[in-house]
């Protein structure tokens, strides 16, 4: 087997968690944006071109006609503003990629597959293979859930019922666990999640994310500025 078939490969197997907790999402999605008066190919069209399942669910709860430009635009994105760190943070580990695999890679990058792809460079070179694999495995799969969840409608059931609103959250936290490392990151993580959850109690969403991020990046930013102090003392 050639490198590249095995870093496509090791992209379907690592990414496959993501994608099957994303089918009942993308069920529930496009049943619930039919419910707001679109039609199937608008919801293809949607999943396609703005590709960022956490913005579209937020759309989603504030769809009414017509439609609030003003609110949508703010709410997604706030949302949306992570994949700016997120994106900052993979690019020096793609010094092996031509630049329209980083176009490619960056558009399709999701929470899943930017976490699954820091893990790997930390590990080796990280292949373009890998993370375009990762990442149009996770389109082709919301495209196509979100797009049957508009056809079929009423007929499906709420997921939210049984929890499966959950998976990805669940999924994210596993992935985050495998970042912290000492003090300083159990810091960082418990300083994003009170702001976020204090935010969230009394403000509301999406703000919550932006307080979580901003309350994150001070901290490993404090913490960063201390170390630098210390080695130099």
């Amino acid at each position: 087997m050639t490198v590249g078939l095995r870093e496509v490969r090791d992209g379907l197997r690592d990414i496959a968690p993501a994608a099957i907790a994303a089918i009942p999402i993308g069920l529930l999605f496009g049943a619930l944006m039919a419910s707001k008066g679109l039609t199937p190919a608008e919801v293809a069209l949607m999943s396609g071109f703005v590709c960022a399942g956490g913005a579209q669910l937020a759309a989603v709860e504030l769809w009414v006609h017509p439609a609030p430009i003003l609110a949508l635009a703010v709410s997604t994105a706030l949302i949306d503003a992570r994949h700016v760190l997120m994106s900052t943070s993979l690019a020096r580990r793609t010094e092996a990629f031509a630049w329209w695999q980083k176009m490619l890679g960056f558009y399709v990058m999701s929470d899943e597959n930017w976490a699954l792809g820091e893990r790997r460079a930390a590990e080796r070179t990280l292949a373009p293979a890998y993370f375009i694999t990762m990442g149009a495995t996770l389109w082709i799969n919301w495209v196509t859930t979100t797009t049957l969840g508009a056809i079929g409608g009423a007929m499906l059931g709420d997921p939210r019922l049984y929890g499966a609103d959950f998976a990805f959250t669940a999924l994210f936290i596993g992935l985050a666990a495998a970042f912290v490392r000492g003090p300083g990151g159990m810091a960082v993580v418990a300083a994003s999640g009170l702001a976020s959850a204090a935010t969230y109690v009394s403000v509301g969403a999406p703000w919550h994310v932006a307080a979580g991020a901003a309350a994150g990046v001070a901290t490993a930013w404090a913490l960063a500025g201390a170390d630098e102090e210390e080695a130099l003392a």
